[in-house]
């Protein structure tokens, strides 16, 4: 059988029995030669050490001669590669295609391998243009070729190839286009309300996953390289111990920082990823309300949350516009607002060619809405929060600063640092626009700098809990109060329920009714017992603003006052009225109001009736 080897134990050996005898006679040999040597004559020895010398002497002039060849001949070598440069350096020059050969591309079948390397060539001299451009071409032209080229090869319409070389730079783009063809790598957040990272992680290696923590910024993050088995079908994920989410999706949350005991809202919660990490964060104290305006994705925020064993959180179905008539006074507040989703365009390329302006601008708008109801949510007097942060999947300026920026004249709020180290600056300036200085604190997450999706996040801290009113809102009332003269503003506005009447001057015809003063007399202090007599229909009138029926109608009558006194209620009046709550009448509606003829009528009867008693 032999003996056993052990593989972990390595025994160096020594020479064996040949190698010992070859070794040997090597060393006898030397002996001979050298007492040989020794026996020679000085006459010998002198002729040995000259034919040495002349050997010696011929390899140098050999390698002399050698010398100057290789010179020689790497002197032409070098005259060679400057041609061959020269002529490859007009080779690659990049010359732009003519309008014949843009019109056959056209026609013909598209080669995506020629147009890659045109596009390589075009960023090139973009980004050289001092050097490299061609004479007589402007830059606008290699742009318009860059802007179809591009469309044409990652399949982007125009509109938003536009909006995209308008936040990068030409070679920076590029890199965001070929990061939106790859996936983003998968990860999972551990659950710690029941397990530890430490502890999930090598349960997941045992069953055949390939993982690493997601990185020194997150302490609850792992990413996913391959596995073995489905991810969200393990038996550690059905025991909610790990929830698959993006780690874009982490940084709002951890902006946020939630503390153990407050009273938070997560205004748009769905799909709940959010919602469960500030749960773990808080660890099951407080109150978290979780917010979605789609009652049906509102089911997978009600089943994450019973699986990672949320207990502090209540779920509820509003407009976010409309929240803080419903409840308000949280310590902290998450808007991740509905975007394009620009950002997530590896996850849904259908982004590439369903967006345009107006879809921008829509968005745009509900976020403005909703970043002002989210502030209106906020107690500023938290002693320990007062917090908002607004983010969004998008990386339209539109959709981010230009909204926060909006915020920050229509409320009173600031800025602070979101906690995040890494990520790059928001905007404070784009095209013609200038945003707020401190947008400097908002972060910006790219997929080619970052490997995650595109995403912004900015935090708010709020100071008052007042609105303040600015000079455009002081005057944005369209249909101001009525004036002598005027036909068009005579006519009686539409009082609001709930808000003070406006009132008005007693007017006739268009024209302002004198004051009638002490000679007016008020019907409200007739006695009930008295009724006025004569053969027409009883005339019953009310002067103080109430109704007046007269020959049986119902009409309305403008309290008699002073023009001083009219002109102050005018103005106290003009600050609760709104576009939509003031309608003009028509001229046929505004001849059922009392003339000046009925007036004197009424008031000569009632004078009448008090003579006759």
């Amino acid at each position: 059988m032999g003996r056993k080897l052990d593989p972990t134990t390595y025994v160096k050996k020594g020479p064996g029995r040949k190698s010992r005898k070859q070794k040997g006679a090597e060393t006898e040999l030397a002996k001979f030669l050298t007492d040989g040597e020794r026996d020679l004559l000085p006459i010998e020895r002198a002729a040995r050490k000259q034919k040495k010398l002349q050997e010696a002497m011929g390899q140098e002039s050999d390698d002399d001669d050698e010398d100057d060849d290789k010179r020689k001949s790497g002197d032409e070598d070098m005259d060679e590669d400057d041609t061959v440069q020269a002529n490859l350096d007009e080779m690659d020059k990049f010359i732009l295609p003519g309008a014949e050969e843009i019109a056959k591309e056209g026609v013909l079948l598209v080669d995506l391998q020629t147009i890659h390397q045109r596009i390589k060539d075009n960023v090139d001299v973009l980004s050289h243009f001092a050097t490299k451009r061609e004479e007589g071409k402007e830059r606008t032209e290699y742009l318009s070729l860059l802007k179809k080229d591009l469309s044409t090869y990652y399949s982007y319409n125009n509109f938003l190839i536009d909006k995209l070389l308008d936040i990068f730079p030409v070679s920076e783009l590029i890199d965001f286009l070929e990061a939106n063809e790859i996936q983003r790598p998968v990860t999972i957040r551990t659950n710690t309300l029941k397990t530890r990272r430490r502890d999930l992680a090598q349960a997941l290696i045992n069953r055949g996953v390939n993982l690493d923590p997601l990185g020194k910024w997150s302490k609850v993050g792992l990413v996913i390289f391959d596995s073995s088995v489905p991810i969200g079908a393990t038996p550690e994920y059905l025991a909610g111990h790990y929830m698959l989410q993006g780690a874009s999706s982490f940084l709002p949350v951890m902006a946020l920082s939630p503390q153990e005991g407050e009273t938070v809202l997560d205004m748009s919660s769905a799909p709940g990823g959010k919602t469960t990490y500030m749960a773990q964060l808080m660890r099951n104290t407080g109150v978290i309300v979780a917010n979605d305006a789609s009652a049906d994705r509102l089911k997978s925020v009600v089943g994450n949350i019973h699986r990672l064993g949320v207990t502090n959180s209540m779920i509820c179905n509003y407009d976010g516009r409309q929240f803080p008539k419903v409840m308000g006074g949280f310590d902290r507040v998450l808007l991740d607002a509905p975007c394009s989703g620009t950002g997530v365009i590896s996850k849904d390329p259908a982004v590439k060619t369903s967006k345009d302006e107006s879809d921008i601008q829509r968005l745009a708008h509900l976020q403005k809405e909703l970043i002002l109801a989210a502030i209106d949510s906020v107690n500023a007097e938290s002693p320990s929060g007062g917090y908002l942060v607004y983010c969004t999947c998008s990386i339209m300026v539109e959709e981010n600063e230009w909204v926060v920026d909006y915020a920050l004249k229509k409320r009173n709020v600031k800025l602070v640092q979101t906690g995040l180290d890494f990520g790059k600056e928001g905007f404070t300036r784009f095209k013609e626009r200038r945003f707020h200085p401190s947008l400097k604190l908002s972060r910006r997450f790219y997929p080619h700098s970052h490997n995650m999706d595109g995403f912004f996040v900015a935090k708010l801290k709020k100071f008052s809990n007042t609105v303040p009113t600015t000079a455009v809102e002081k005057g944005k009332v369209d249909d101001g109060p009525s004036k002598a003269g005027s036909k068009n503003k005579s006519k009686k506005q539409k009082p609001v329920p709930g808000k003070p009447a406006m009132s008005q001057k007693a007017t006739a015809n268009g024209k302002p009714a004198k004051s009638i003063g002490k000679k007016t007399t008020n019907p409200s202090t007739l006695k009930k017992s008295e009724k006025p007599t004569g053969q027409k229909k009883a005339k019953i009138a009310k002067m103080d603003g109430g109704t007046v029926k007269v020959d049986g109608e119902l009409k309305k009558s403008n309290t008699v006052k002073t023009e001083g006194e009219t002109t102050k209620e005018l103005k106290e009046g003009s600050r609760f009225e709104k576009k939509g709550d003031k309608q003009r009448k028509s001229p046929t509606q505004s001849k059922k109001r009392m003339g000046k003829n009925k007036f004197n009528k009424l008031k000569k009867l009632l004078k009448k009736e008090e003579v006759g008693q």
